[in-house]
């Protein structure tokens, strides 16, 4: 049988797989069905934790979507591995090796983890777009959406800001710009509000995994996006669906991140039902 714990971040929910003892080859197709909410245990993403490559890490965590795809960086998951980490080992810092990069995240409460993501890059061709484009506010438009900023944090994201962030059905939108050719990659789709007094309402369309009731690298980009257009500062608190991250935008162009983390159950799995040559 196949250990596995159930965590989330904000509703962002998680299976997570140490594999850094023994290793598993979870095709996409294995992937779907762990992440399968009837017939499976259910997920917006698998994570996997697996030896590092990178001597500075402590571990690397693979990021597959729920559609088998797999994700750069994922803000909510790597507070849940920090808090394992800190869980296991005492340690209040951990470097995580990811698709991305290295990231690193402190606790510093059960409830309040930060994590460095990296430096939020703006550029067409780093986000990537298929395009030149000012990513400020690119020529894109879809239904009641339109003229997105785009950004990377560790993966591609769209915000677009509209007066009412509840008005917008995502589940029709979301897929859609999604997959617009604009995105060779895919992206992120954030639909952001602003509520004042440094705080801003987001709803995600989550690539690779839909609708999703919150999403960390999301909630930077929002934060990011509303700084670079003047309608905030370096600052805010993000509103989700699941709940609050604060965010801030460093003089250094790192984004960090601080927010919660909880298991919510440990299991085991027959592997035989899941995982290829387990």
């Amino acid at each position: 049988m196949i250990p596995f714990l159930k965590m989330h971040g904000l509703g962002n929910d998680f299976v997570v797989l140490d594999q850094r003892e023994r290793p598993l080859s979870l095709d996409a197709d294995a992937v779907k069905a762990l992440a399968d909410r009837h017939t499976g245990i259910g997920c917006d993403q698998v994570i996997e934790i697996l030896p590092a490559h990178n001597p500075e890490a402590d571990f690397l965590m693979r990021i597959r979507n729920r559609d088998g795809g797999e994700a750069e960086a994922c803000g909510n998951a790597t507070r849940c591995l920090a808090y394992l980490f800190w869980r296991e080992s005492g340690a209040k810092r951990v470097a995580i090796e990811t698709a991305a990069g290295l990231l690193f995240a402190e606790v510093r409460a059960a409830d309040r983890i930060a994590v460095d993501m990296g430096k939020a890059k703006t550029l067409w061709n780093e986000i990537p777009l298929s395009r030149p484009a000012d990513t400020l506010a690119v020529d894109l438009a879809l239904g009641p959406l339109s003229r997105p900023c785009c950004s990377n944090i560790g993966n591609p994201h769209a915000t677009f800001f509209i007066a009412e962030a509840e008005s917008v059905d995502l589940a029709v939108w979301g897929p859609r710009l999604e997959t617009d050719p604009l995105f060779p990659e895919r992206a992120n789709i954030g639909v952001a509000s602003l509520l004042g007094n440094g705080r801003i309402r987001l709803r995600v369309w989550e690539r690779g995994a839909g609708l999703t009731r919150a999403c960390g690298s999301a909630a930077c980009a929002a934060l990011v996006a509303a700084c670079r257009r003047g309608l905030t500062g370096p600052a805010a608190a993000v509103e989700l669906d699941g709940g609050s991250l604060d965010i801030l935008w460093r003089e250094d162009g790192h984004v960090l991140m601080t927010g919660p983390a909880a298991l919510s159950f440990e299991g085991r799995f027959e592997p035989s039902h899941f995982a290829k040559g387990a």
